[in-house]
C-alpha cells in the first residue's frame, strides 16, 4: 500500500476494535504515514449481522482508501427500491439511478463478512491481536498508556476507541456513565438466496403495517439481505428456536413472499438484535483518546448509516492527523463528527419512531404518504444524507 504525504510526524496509534470503523481507520492511518496497532476482545472477527448497506457516502471512503473495486466486485447490485403492503400491494417503485447519479456513486449492499475480509486485508492481519481486551487507559508523558487483560501494557501517541456499541472507553472520555436507549423494536436478520418469488434480484424490496417491516436487499453472490422489525417490549425471550414460530406469529397473513421468507430462512445464521441507540454525545475526545464509530455514536439502523458513519469517521481523522498538532488535529475531528453524526443519529431515531409506531398517527400517515411516493423525497434524503460529510470527504486529499 502507498503512503499518502502527509505533513505530520507519524504516530504511535492504538486502535481498540478491529470492526468496520477500526479496520477502516487502520487502513486511512497507515496510508498516511502512521504506525497503528489494532486489539480486540474477540477470539475470532465473526461480523454480527448478516450484511451491511454500504451507501454512497461509505463507497466514496473505501475508494479512497483503494478498496472501491473489490467492494464493488463483492457486493450487490440494487437498482430500485418498492414499498408493498403488508398483504403484498405494491405502494411504489422507483429506481435509484437520480441518487447514484447525483452523487456520482452507487450503493453497495454486501455481506458483512465479505467487508469485514476486505477491510482486514487492507489494513495488514499481522497488525491486528485479537483475543485481548483493553481495560484501561491512563495518561503517560504526551500519550496514553493501555492496559490489556493479558497483563501487557502498551504506550500510545494516540488511542482510538473503536470498540463497538458496547464500549468501555466511553464512559471515560464522555466523562459520565452514558446509557444507551431501546427503540422499541426487534430486528431478526440473515441471508437467503435470492429467487424470483421473495423479490427482483436487483431491488430492495420493504413490505410494511402493523408497525412492522419486512425487507429484502441483494447482497452480492446469490443471495438477499433480509430482516424483520417488530415492535416488542425490551427483554422479551430471545430463543433461537423459536425464531421461526415467531416470525409466522408476527407475521401470519402477510404477503406470499415473507411467508416463503420465514419458511426458508436458516435460524441457526439468523441474528435477533433488540435495537438500540444512544442520546448524541458533545465530545468524541479526551485527551488522547479519541472515539470512532458506534463507540462514539450508536444509532437506530433506520437510515442504514451506522457503518458509513464510522467508515467517515475513519478518513476524517487521518485527515485532520495531517495538520501536526495532534490536540488540534483532535479538536477539528470533534467538531467536524460530532456535529454530524448528532443530526444522523436524531433522524434516525425519528425514522425508527415513524416506522415502527412511535407514534401511531404518523405511522400512518407515512403509509398513506407511501402510496403516493414518486421517489424524489427519499432520493432527497439519501442525497442530503451523503453529501452532508464536509470539506474532509468531499475533497480528494
Amino acid at each position: 500500500m502507498s503512503l499518502s504525504a502527509s505533513t505530520s510526524q507519524p504516530l504511535d496509534i492504538v486502535i481498540i476494535g478491529a470492526g468496520i470503523g477500526g479496520l477502516s481507520a487502520g487502513i486511512a492511518l497507515q496510508q498516511r504515514g502512521h504506525r497503528v496497532r489494532l486489539f480486540d476482545r474477540v477470539p475470532d472477527l465473526t461480523p454480527a449481522g448478516a450484511a451491511i448497506s454500504v451507501w454512497p457516502n461509505g463507497v466514496n471512503v473505501l475508494e479512497k482508501l483503494g478498496l472501491g473495486a473489490a467492494i464493488k466486485a463483492a457486493s450487490g447490485e440494487m437498482q430500485s427500491m418498492s414499498y408493498s403492503t403488508h398483504d403484498g400491494a405494491l405502494l411504489t417503485r422507483f429506481s435509484l439511478q437520480p441518487l447514484y447519479d447525483a452523487v456520482e456513486q452507487r450503493a453497495c449492499p454486501i455481506a458483512r463478512t465479505a467487508l469485514q475480509q476486505i477491510l482486514l486485508d487492507g489494513c495488514g492481519r499481522d497488525n491486528v491481536t485479537l483475543g485481548v481486551s483493553c481495560e484501561g487507559v491512563e495518561p503517560s508523558g504526551d500519550g496514553m498508556r493501555v492496559k490489556f487483560s493479558d497483563g501487557q501494557q502498551i504506550q500510545a501517541d494516540l488511542v482510538v476507541a473503536a470498540d463497538g456499541t458496547h464500549s468501555r472507553l466511553r464512559n471515560y472520555v464522555v466523562g459520565h456513565e452514558v446509557t444507551r436507549d431501546y427503540c422499541g423494536y426487534v430486528n431478526w436478520n440473515g441471508r437467503v438466496d435470492a429467487t424470483d418469488d421473495l423479490a427482483p434480484a436487483t431491488e430492495w424490496t420493504q413490505f410494511v403495517g402493523d408497525h412492522k417491516r419486512v425487507s429484502l436487499m441483494p447482497m452480492g453472490n446469490g443471495q438477499f439481505y433480509f430482516f424483520f422489525d417488530v415492535p416488542l417490549p425490551a427483554g422479551t425471550p430471545n430463543d433461537r428456536t423459536h425464531y421461526r414460530d415467531e416470525l409466522r406469529s408476527h407475521f401470519s397473513g402477510w404477503a406470499a413472499p415473507v411467508q416463503h421468507l420465514i419458511e426458508r430462512l436458516d435460524t441457526a445464521i439468523v441474528s435477533r438484535v433488540e435495537i438500540h441507540d444512544m442520546v448524541p454525545t458533545s465530545s468524541f475526545v479526551k485527551g488522547r483518546v479519541v472515539l470512532l464509530g458506534d463507540a462514539a455514536h450508536p444509532m437506530a439502523p433506520d437510515l442504514g448509516q451506522g457503518g458509513c458513519q464510522a467508515m467517515e469517521d475513519a478518513w476524517v481523522l487521518a485527515r485532520c492527523l495531517d495538520a501536526g498538532d495532534v490536540d488540534a488535529a483532535l479538536a477539528r475531528y470533534n467538531t467536524a463528527r460530532a456535529e454530524r453524526t448528532a443530526q444522523i443519529m436524531l433522524r434516525a431515531r425519528a425514522r425508527s419512531q415513524v416506522t415502527h409506531g412511535g407514534v401511531p398517527a404518523e405511522t400512518q400517515a407515512w403509509y398513506a404518504e407511501l402510496a403516493h411516493e414518486t421517489g424524489e423525497r427519499v432520493i432527497a434524503g439519501l442525497v442530503k444524507t451523503a453529501t452532508g460529510g464536509g470539506e474532509l470527504l468531499s475533497d480528494k486529499g
